[in-house]
């Protein structure tokens, strides 16, 4: 028994060995994406080597017909690893040799405008990928669950059999589990209840239907297909709506079925395929002998259905049912391959190691248990299963350094630019802020706080504000310059760019001027706060950016420009009256107290002046530039400790001195932008001597003396004795904000409700008292 145990064991972990070289560490993805809308627009998309790249670095080509209906506007430096199609999109995976996987979509109108960008995943890797008419689904590598993105009702599953294959329809996703029996998900019940029995090698779905190639090569369809399917073997099949197209098993030529004749065209009969594709009317294959794109089934490829000279023929795998393609080394690097249709009946399984070379039979004569033959069996034995563990190590090392040392959450960098320098062997400098940046933006996203949001591809932020000139910016934000722009689709925004070299007016404790990683922090926090936040007195985000190395976020755009403007720039403006003045503080205030008492959690804004007090088309005021916010104190807390910032001369003293960030520093804040409103002084200005001096020290004690005439601002027509009372009013409640005591200070409700008075005020004659506007805490 000791002997028969020595002498298998080896066997058994050469065996194990043997079986974790066949289980494929990358899933098939797709190379081709036909997106084909109203039968008007058509775009064909493929992956293309570029020969300037190590094998495996491909980039995507696109055509659109009629020529130039659809511009994709693709960022060149970046690497793909697969793309799928539907009705009016383009999506695709970036490659990365990481554990992680980032999918990007673009989305476009019927005459291809309306152009669309938006990052719509970022996780564990996508192992496979597929597309219908407008699904999208894929399978997460090591876990094996399926989700599906513009599905909602879909519900993503967590114990889905399906481990390869997709294929999806308009209203169902079907597959191949891993002992390649076909498993449907979906609504379609006349696709789901009658899926065939067997193993298959090869699936694809049309909107309504779907087709099986099975391992012997039978071709079966179910659900509602239009269309006599053919008899024969074949290799591989692709569906569109009520017709069909398979690659057949003996030769590589290529037959067509579906409703009114449908067939292969004439001119491409003879020539042997590799690989189908097909969205609704259209069918592309890739030719066997140069991997040159050939399209038909629409008038647009009557005359010439040659699309690409040479694409990506397939996906990159690491080990073929049957052959894998002569030439494919050209296009797949790490050890894999893409495989050619099978000719032949597909082995069930891997073949079987070779026989171990048969033992003599041990010599007569009775002889110890621990002879010379048993030692040296026991040695070898005991070798063997040595390799054998230290392999199964390596390997498993391997493949943890894979899933816990390459994710892309906390990498650095451009994903392109990791892989080119992973390539040749340079190693990254540490950068722990982007790290930081990157996996606070994955959290971010994947918490679903930023699906509303749209993600605009840089090369049409930098096509729309002509690289970022100076004839487009408008002004400075919390982390950078603002540009205005008009978008492709005609609308208006206002984008916010991160500059290294961009100073700032924010003081604290470190200085005048942001380090990058106060950048970041001040670009997240406006991505995760306005992504949540939603009002008619905040400003709205519209989308952002956040690629190769810059960060950029897009707002609505605000016409009439800021509070601070109308204040202290513009000769005349709507705002030279007192009514309407107090009702661009009221907005404002009701932004604010928004932040404070409605929001979950609470916000504390931190930067409040009236240069982020933005004016729309119809004068609503709006709060705006959420750098510098932070979540309130909880519940059992009354505040937070933390490095004052902020804007001088806005800036709660208490807050400056003491460290003790509350709501009430806010308050201050919007008291300096009551004085503001009321005095027409900048926060801080210069007297008559040209000394600088805080419009608080100015104006209160003349509010205090009940002499608010004297600092009013004269460029506003003299209140009317309805509006007199209503400005000292707004004066005592200013007074109260800028108390040196955060607990002597309002609310933001007591605020909202005094300036809603005041309002009121300026249109019937009130009855005010000092007392009115007392605060208690």
């Amino acid at each position: 028994m000791a002997l028969f145990s020595a002498n298998i064991f080896p066997f058994f972990f050469f065996f194990s060995l043997l079986a974790l070289c066949f289980l494929p560490s990358v899933r098939p993805l797709s190379t081709l994406a036909i997106s084909e809308t109203g039968n008007q627009t058509l775009l064909i998309c493929s992956l293309v080597q570029d020969s300037s790249r190590p094998p495996g670095s491909a980039s995507i080509n696109c055509t659109s017909f009629p020529a130039g209906s659809v511009l994709i506007p693709l960022n060149p430096s970046v690497s793909y690893s697969g793309l799928v199609g539907g009705n009016g999109f383009l999506c695709a995976l970036t490659s990365s040799f990481s554990s992680n996987s980032t999918m990007v979509c673009w989305r476009f109108s019927v005459n291809g405008t309306g152009m669309a960008y938006k990052r719509i995943y970022r996780g564990p890797r996508i192992g496979e990928f597929g597309s219908g008419n407008s699904r999208i689904c894929g399978i997460v590598e090591n876990s094996g669950r399926l989700q599906c993105w513009q599905w909602p009702e879909f519900r993503q599953s967590n114990e889905s059999a399906i481990a390869s294959n997709l294929a999806l329809g308009n209203d169902f996703v079907c597959g191949l589990s891993e002992s390649r029996k076909i498993q449907c998900l979906g609504s379609d019940s006349n696709v789901t209840d009658n899926v065939p029995n067997g193993t298959y090698s090869d699936l694809a779905a049309g909107p309504r239907y779907a087709c099986g190639v099975s391992a012997e090569g039978r071709l079966d369809c179910w659900g509602d297909m239009g269309g006599e399917k053919p008899d024969g073997e074949f290799a591989g099949v692709a569906l569109g709506e009520n017709r069909g197209c398979a690659i057949r098993r003996s030769n590589g030529t290529v037959v067509c079925w579906g409703e009114n004749g449908f067939s292969l065209p004439a001119n491409l009969q003879g020539r042997h395929f590799m690989a189908l594709a097909a969205r609704e009317t259209v069918f592309c294959g890739v030719e066997t002998a140069n991997s040159t794109l050939y399209c038909w089934g629409n008038s647009f490829f009557d005359l010439n259905p040659k699309v690409f000279e040479e694409v990506v023929p397939g996906p990159c795998k690491s080990s073929c049912l049957c052959a894998p393609l002569p030439l494919y080394a050209k296009f797949c690097s790490q050890n894999l391959m893409i495989c050619q249709p099978c000719t032949e009946n597909p082995p069930s399984q891997p073949p079987p190691p070779p026989p171990p070379a048969a033992v003599p039979p041990p010599a007569s004569g009775n002889r110890s248990r621990w002879d010379g033959e048993n030692v040296a069996f026991l040695v070898v034995g005991c070798a063997g299963s040595l390799i054998g563990v230290l392999a199964l190590i390596c390997y498993l090392f391997s493949r943890y350094c894979t899933i816990t040392g390459g994710s892309r959450i906390h990498d650095s960098g451009r994903l392109d630019e990791e892989e080119a320098a992973s390539e040749h062997g340079e190693a990254q400098p540490e950068a722990a802020p982007a790290r930081v940046l990157e996996k606070r933006l994955s959290q971010l996203l994947s918490l679903g706080n930023g699906g509303h949001l749209e993600e605009f591809s840089l090369l049409v932020l930098q096509k729309v504000t002509d690289n970022f000139s100076e004839e487009h910016r408008i002004g400075t934000g919390s982390f950078g310059s603002v540009y205005h722009a008009i978008l492709e689709d005609g609308r208006r925004v206002a984008i916010k760019r991160a500059e290294v070299s961009a100073s700032s007016s924010y003081a604290g404790a470190g200085g005048s001027k942001y380090r990058q990683e106060d950048k970041d922090s001040a670009f997240l926090n406006e991505l995760e706060f306005l992504s949540r936040l939603h009002h008619k007195n905040l400003v709205r985000l519209l989308g952002y950016c956040d690629d190769s190395n810059e960060r950029l976020l897009v707002f609505e755009y605000m016409e009439n420009g800021t509070l601070h403007d109308h204040l202290h720039r513009l000769e005349t403006s709507p705002l030279m009256s007192w009514t309407a003045r107090i009702r661009v503080a009221l907005d404002a205030a009701r932004g604010i107290e928004y932040l404070h008492e409605y929001a979950v959690p609470q916000v504390i804004h931190r930067d409040i002046k009236s240069s982020n007090i933005l004016l729309d088309a119809t004068w609503t005021a709006k709060v705006s530039d959420f750098g510098l916010s932070l979540m309130g104190p909880q519940d059992d807390e009354s505040h937070l400790s933390l490095r004052a910032a902020g804007t001088m001369g806005y800036m709660d003293p208490e807050y400056y001195r003491l460290q003790v960030l509350t709501t009430k520093s806010d308050v201050y804040s919007f008291g300096v932008v009551l004085l503001e409103v009321l005095s027409g002084h900048k926060a801080i200005h210069k007297n008559e001597n040209g000394v600088p001096r805080n419009v608080v020290d100015y104006v209160v004690p003349y509010i205090v003396q009940d002499n608010i005439a004297r600092v009013l601002d004269p460029r506003v027509p003299p209140p009317t004795p309805f509006e007199i009372d209503a400005i000292a009013y707004v004066g005592y409640l200013a007074v109260d904000c800028v108390m040196l005591h955060g607990r002597d200070r309002p609310t933001m409700t007591e605020i909202v409700n005094n300036l809603e008075r005041a309002l009121a005020a300026c249109l019937a004659p009130p009855i005010f008292s000092r007392s009115n506007t007392d605060s208690s805490t």
